[in-house]
């Protein structure tokens, strides 16, 4: 009989009865889940759903420079903003933001994921390279726009191309009209965007079996056009559902490039800006910009769903 053997026979055996040793608690899985998730939790408790939660409180009583009001006033706030004309344009500003940068971002990353998946060296450079502009920030984007590239003036880098044509310089973000300003705003969200979503388009290229286009090949289909309409585009169906929902979000949240850009206009005021001059312009009315805030939320929530629904999101192939 072994040492190890003799010492475990010689210990007295637990008393009937007795609790059963219990494992440490830094070895415990449920701990474990907690030590690392309940920051998060807790950040995003405070941070995001009780703000939500006093925002929609806020909403129904009036407001003005205070976020602890105490006259109740119902319905009232969502009244003035459904009646509010500069709320009501700013969703018509949305409307043309939306109809110029969706389709536009849409085939501008799926050009970029075409070209980047037939590369037989340095795609990963490449990759990087259109990947770069998402980590830089919107505000720090809006100025170089603003300040070097459509600055307005003679030796403004948009200008000095224009100028070798023989165009006379432009003040692209003085007069709304023309609107020159919508080509600074889109051409500066489509450098900061593209290529997230080429990211997402690459990835669901590199999971198209590559099965389907040999067998194409055999029946006699040429390769370009008719491969990518008949096999490349309704296999990503799912992704460019997906990310014509998140350029929808984003271009309902659209804040920075517009702030930043257009100063304190009147003009060119996308929903986020005009809450925000609501709420924090001269008269600073909380209650008013509150509602407005869940307007344009469940504004976003039903366009999401109907959009979701007319391209067939989330559901499986059988069912299409």
């Amino acid at each position: 009989m072994s040492t190890t053997t003799a010492r475990d026979a010689a210990r007295p055996a637990p008393a009937k009865g007795s609790p059963r040793p219990r494992r440490p608690l830094r070895t415990s899985g449920t701990f474990n889940f907690w030590l690392f998730t309940g920051p998060f939790l807790l950040g995003l408790l405070i941070f995001v759903y009780v703000p939500i939660l006093w925002s929609a409180w806020l909403s129904f009583f009036e407001a003005r420079f205070t976020v602890t009001p105490s006259e109740f006033i119902g319905f009232e706030n969502y009244r003035v903003m459904l009646t509010d004309d500069q709320f009501m344009g700013s969703l018509g500003t949305f409307t043309v933001f939306a109809a110029l940068i969706v389709p536009t971002t849409w085939a501008l990353s799926l050009a970029l994921a075409l070209a980047v998946n037939r590369l037989r060296f340095m795609r990963a450079f490449f990759r990087s390279v259109f990947f770069l502009p998402t980590a830089v920030s919107y505000v720090a984007a809006s100025l170089i726009w603003k300040m070097s590239l459509f600055n307005g003036v003679r030796f403004g880098l948009a200008n000095t191309v224009l100028g070798v044509f023989g165009v006379d310089d432009t003040a692209w973000l003085a007069d709304p009209n023309p609107p020159w300003y919508w080509l600074v705003i889109v051409t500066v969200r489509l450098w900061l965007q593209a290529g997230f979503y080429m990211i997402l388009f690459l990835a669901a290229l590199q999971n198209i079996p590559r099965e389907l286009y040999e067998a194409a090949a055999i029946d006699g289909a040429r390769p370009g056009w008719q491969t990518f309409r008949y096999i490349t585009l309704p296999q990503l169906r799912a992704t460019s559902t997906a990310v014509v929902l998140l350029l929808l979000v984003a271009a309902y949240q659209a804040f920075d490039e517009f702030f930043n850009l257009l100063n304190k206009t009147t003009w060119g005021r996308p929903p986020l800006v005009e809450l925000y001059y609501k709420a924090l312009g001269d008269n600073q009315d909380y209650g008013a910009g509150s509602a407005g805030a869940l307007i344009l939320t469940l504004l976003i929530c039903l366009v999401t769903l109907l959009q979701g629904r007319f391209m067939g999101f989330g559901r499986g192939e059988d069912a299409r």
